[in-house]
């Protein structure tokens, strides 16, 4: 079987968050289960592009409304990542450094949409799937059935899979004419609350709706931005599918990013070890246990709460633990956390900003993983915590709720709460210290969680039977 991938992310060439690991990993595990993938990405300037040999496949010229653009499509040679990797190039659109964030995103991703499938219709062997990520390449379906020029793909099944439905690229009909000539009597898949809605269509046009937790897609018949009604009503084509983490990535016994190798028997030397150099790095109490935190610092990760959060947990837990936060975001939000260097007691630090090599070591060297989020689809983060034996405290929301099971119930290994608060969130840390001192519990939780299974192989062949279906 023959599968393209099609999206704006994809890890390590450009990521911007979870939809860059998911598609840096699931087309090499389905790959490995014996079929063809190839994954079509935006070819933004980044360092990956300039350390890597690449050749020119195809060069063309489409229309993007009443302008004509001329794009290339290149691929990395040596196929490294496990995959056929391909970038388009439309010098003026892509050939930005950062992957979002830019006036004329719309534009940018409907130029790179329309050349992608110009490229795929002039193959002379049409792929058997063709699987779209999120908003950003959302509109490839509608374009495969509706558009005149490309008939001969109305046949290939298509799949969208929703990383976020909080992001659905909306733009006015005064663009419409970004998309190829499309038969009018098609107006309403494009349509959702007066405008084109790149998310919806592709929701409404696709053969398949996946989304990357159960959890998530019952929670977006209730809670997806407006997408509500839609979700409801195309609820017979969609189905979660739990995203996977790449066990070869992230490893403990062998991570590049760690001076300090450990395994579910050497845990407690291991981890150690890690937390001693993250302690002596940020000026914190190497008794104390670690709490950390690692992502996007915005309301979607509840980060707004976590500087009260931190506060309360002083006054009222006590000087009993240790904070360390990574991330970047919200202006506000990395002002007060910065602000709290000021009252800290060898007990609280933060790196505004990204850091890959920082993660990692964070996930090695804490005992605890903050994630109190407001919205979360599936998660990454809990995963790769786990499997560095780092004890995850979450919100019982989207993937979280997929992936975490609380102490108190049977088999559990984690700690939950139900509400986006700062009490939730410092009851919860109350928990933990409380279990940090439990030195035979924690260390049997940590080789607990350690051996779970969160890879890619089972949900990588649950897509591929998704798509033998079709």
């Amino acid at each position: 079987m023959e599968i393209v991938h099609v999206s704006a992310e994809c890890y390590p060439v450009a990521k911007a968050g979870g939809l860059g690991d998911v598609v840096g990993a699931l087309p090499r595990f389905q790959q490995e289960l014996g079929n063809i993938t190839k994954v079509i990405m935006p070819m933004y300037r980044t360092t990956f592009l300039y350390k890597h040999d690449w050749e020119v496949v195809h060069k063309a010229g489409a229309n993007l409304g009443f302008s004509w653009f001329d794009f290339t499509i290149i691929k990395e040679k040596s196929d490294l990542l496990g995959f056929e990797l391909y970038l388009v190039d439309i010098n003026g659109l892509l050939d930005r450094e950062k992957v979002y964030g830019y006036d004329d995103d719309t534009e940018r991703f409907c130029a790179f949409q329309i050349a992608t499938i110009n490229w795929i219709n002039a193959w002379s062997k049409l792929p058997d799937v063709v699987h779209v990520h999120d908003h950003h390449t959302a509109l490839i379906p509608f374009m495969m059935q509706h558009c005149y020029g490309f008939e001969r793909l109305k046949s290939i099944p298509t799949v969208l899979t929703i990383h976020n439905a909080q992001y659905q690229g909306i733009f006015g009909w005064n663009k419409t004419i970004y998309i190829p000539q499309w038969d009018s009597w098609k107006r309403g898949m494009l349509e959702w609350n007066g405008n084109i809605n790149p998310l919806a269509t592709g929701i409404k046009c696709a053969w398949k709706v996946t989304t990357v937790s159960n959890t998530y897609l019952h929670e977006m018949r209730s809670m997806s931005n407006g997408l509500e009604p839609l979700f409801e009503y195309e609820k017979g084509k969609s189905m979660g599918i739990l995203n996977g983490i790449d066990f070869k990535v992230w490893n403990p016994e062998t991570d590049n990013y760690l001076n300090n190798h450990f395994d579910k028997t050497s845990s407690e030397a291991g981890k150690r070890a890690n937390k001693n150099i993250l302690c002596e790095t940020f000026g914190l109490d190497k008794e104390k246990p670690l709490f950390v935190f690692i992502g996007r610092l915005v309301g979607e990760k509840a980060a707004d709460l976590l500087p009260q959060a931190i506060i309360d947990s002083f006054n009222y837990i006590g000087r009993k633990m240790n904070f360390l936060i990574l991330g970047s975001g919200e202006n506000e939000v990395e002002e007060k956390l910065n602000q709290l260097k000021s009252i800290s007691q060898k007990d609280f630090n933060v790196y505004i900003g990204y850091n890959e090599k920082l993660s990692h070591q964070m996930y090695a060297g804490a005992d605890f993983l903050l994630m109190p989020s407001r919205v979360e689809p599936c998660g990454l983060n809990q995963m790769y915590a786990m499997r560095y034996g780092t004890i995850p405290l979450v919100r019982k929301t989207g993937g979280l709720m997929d992936t975490v099971i609380d102490l108190g119930e049977e088999n559990g290994y984690g700690i939950t709460f139900n509400e986006a608060s700062v009490g939730n969130i410092t009851h919860a840390i109350f928990r933990a210290v409380k279990l940090f001192h439990e030195k035979q519990s924690f260390h049997s939780l940590r080789r607990k969680i350690m051996e779970l299974d969160f890879s890619w192989d089972h949900s990588a062949q649950q897509y591929v039977d998704l798509y033998k279906n079709l």
